[in-house]
């Protein structure tokens, strides 16, 4: 357990028996006797929901699909293979792949992001169809009720955002023949989405109530709405009067006064490996548990498969993957604190036998790996070498307060709310108190409506590297296919001839991969659902 934290226990498994009659040394009457027995151990809809308990572990299963054993959720592919962009590629991988971008619907990852994004959903219809059996006290089963609806929300944002229109099924399945449904427009869904979240937010409980922030709590409704709110002013749908409503939900988290900034930009992340709560900052975490090892399986690989290259186990081992791209490494000032920490300045080698930091040189930029989780901070030993407990944040103050500077620039302008919000974020990064205007990091005063815009994407660039926002960014932009064929170009004009392959995603990338295909395990059972556009 971690200190402070409740960790959520892993989801009670669901199994169903299957009775074998064997006739040796019986007679049919004693076996029809026996089939004719009701079952007790069966465990269904009928005899689960009935205690409040029953309700807890069946939440748990919900949030369990946010931890997917594969890698494809939280515990690694949203903040890494899953969300190729202008800001990072893979070591030493050049054709065939995801991680290239040369990939087709039939691709393993892809097809498992939808599998575990439905399980999470169907896992919700099913607590949310049982959540009024047991008698409880009103309040905690409407926090149960509130999560349930807010999480079955969230999965859908993940698929809206990655394929697009999907099917919206808003029942459990009850049979594995019901009949097939077609995919849902992108409006449809964000209504839904919209519809749950919205209801959730009286429901579920302030983040006072528990000792971490791994549950869904009011001002994490209100940061999520806030960016749903921004997508859907931006690519796909570009309805422009969704930023007033961004601008609503994330000054409601501000005037909460829950949340501030972590002075000190590093202790962050540092506080994520050392297992200790960062609830001020980050107002809601994936709560990763263990490290893979026994029956627990909510482990992850935060600062393994994005983290400081290092051979050592009892240091933490990561074969340093993820590379930062020149591009962001340029867009940080030599003074920002963030450049250094988020990407790493030195990598373990063994040098005659002893285990060395080697610091790169000024020259060395492709060679440098991410570096915003280092595992030599992790305090739970043994160390595994491809799972930990670190906790992924979903949603941190920072980023509130730049959806802020961003809505704010978009409804009324660059005005002194929006410089403010920015600007805080800023200080913080040159280690400078975020709340004293500092004339050396503040943005120059005058700024035009589009060059705010711009300031506001660079500092999300730097603010949020390495944790999957930038794809995500870049698509609800516009910005994507014209970053990445940027990109391309940038690293075939001045890259080291070593390097030259780390364009290669951006070279593969076309317009068809703002959205994933519909997996083909999808579409060779659903015929009604189309496939996107280029696939």
């Amino acid at each position: 357990m971690k200190p402070s934290n409740i960790k959520l226990s892993p989801v009670r498994k669901i199994t169903t028996l299957f009775l074998l009659c064997i006739f040796a040394g019986s007679t049919f009457t004693a076996c029809n006797k026996f089939l004719d027995t009701k079952p007790e151990d069966f465990v269904t809809p009928e005899n689960y929901y009935n205690t409040e308990a029953d309700l807890d572990r069946a939440l748990n299963g919900v949030y369990n699909r946010l931890i997917d054993n594969f890698g494809r959720m939280y515990s690694r592919g949203l903040y890494s293979f899953l969300s190729m962009s202008d800001e990072f590629f893979y070591k030493n991988i050049t054709v065939n792949n995801l991680k290239v971008m040369d990939f087709d619907a039939g691709q393993l990852d892809v097809g498992k992001l939808w599998e575990v994004a439905y399980q999470g959903i169907d896992r919700a219809n099913l607590l949310l169809e049982n959540v009024d059996k047991p008698k409880m006290d009103e309040k905690k089963r409407g926090a149960i009720k509130g999560q349930a609806l807010f999480l079955r929300a969230y999965y859908y944002f993940i698929l809206v955002d990655n394929y697009g229109g999907v099917p919206l099924k808003l029942s459990s399945t009850k049979s594995p023949v019901e009949p097939a449904l077609p995919r849902s427009s992108v409006a449809e869904v964000y209504a839904s989405i919209l519809n749950d979240m919205k209801a959730a937010e009286p429901l579920v409980n302030d983040i006072s109530t528990y000792t971490n922030n791994e549950r869904v709590t009011t001002t994490a409704v209100q940061a999520i709405l806030a960016k749903v709110y921004l997508t859907m002013a931006g690519e796909p749908l570009k309805d422009v009067s969704k930023y007033a409503d961004a601008l609503t939900y994330v000054n409601k988290v501000i005037a909460s006064g829950k949340h501030s900034l972590n002075p000190d930009y590093s202790a962050i992340f540092i506080n994520h490996s050392k297992d200790i709560n960062e609830s001020k900052e980050c107002l809601w975490e994936i709560g990763m548990y263990g490290n893979q090892q026994g029956s627990t399986q909510l482990a992850g690989g935060v600062g393994i498969e994005n983290g400081v290259e290092s051979p050592d186990d009892n240091v933490g081992y990561s074969n340093g993957p993820v590379h930062p791209s020149a591009r962001l490494f340029n867009l940080f000032a030599a003074e920002d604190k963030r450049r250094d920490w988020n990407i790493a300045p030195y990598k373990y080698s063994i040098v005659n036998g002893v285990v060395t930091k080697v610091a790169y040189t000024p020259a060395q930029i492709y060679e440098r790996t991410a570096g915003k989780w280092r595992r030599e901070y992790e305090t739970q030993v043994p160390k595994n070498r491809s799972y930990n407990s670190t906790n992924f944040p979903v949603i941190r103050y920072a980023d509130v307060l730049l959806m802020k500077a961003e809505a704010e620039n978009a409804v009324n302008g660059p005005v002194a709310e929006a410089y403010e919000a920015i600007n805080m974020v800023r200080r913080r990064g040159y280690g400078k108190p975020p709340a004293t205007p500092d004339a050396t990091v503040d943005l120059p005063a005058g700024l035009g409506k589009d060059e705010f815009l711009e300031a506001v994407q660079d500092e999300r660039a730097r603010e949020l590297s390495f944790e999957g926002a930038r794809k995500h960014d870049l698509i609800r932009w516009g910005l994507y296919l014209s970053k990445m064929q940027s990109l391309a170009a940038e690293v075939a004009a001045s890259a080291p001839s070593a390097w030259k392959y780390s364009g290669n995603a951006a070279k593969n990338t076309t317009a068809r991969n703002v959205l994933f295909p519909i997996p083909t395990t999808e579409t060779t059972i659903n015929h009604l659902a189309e496939q996107n556009k280029g696939w």
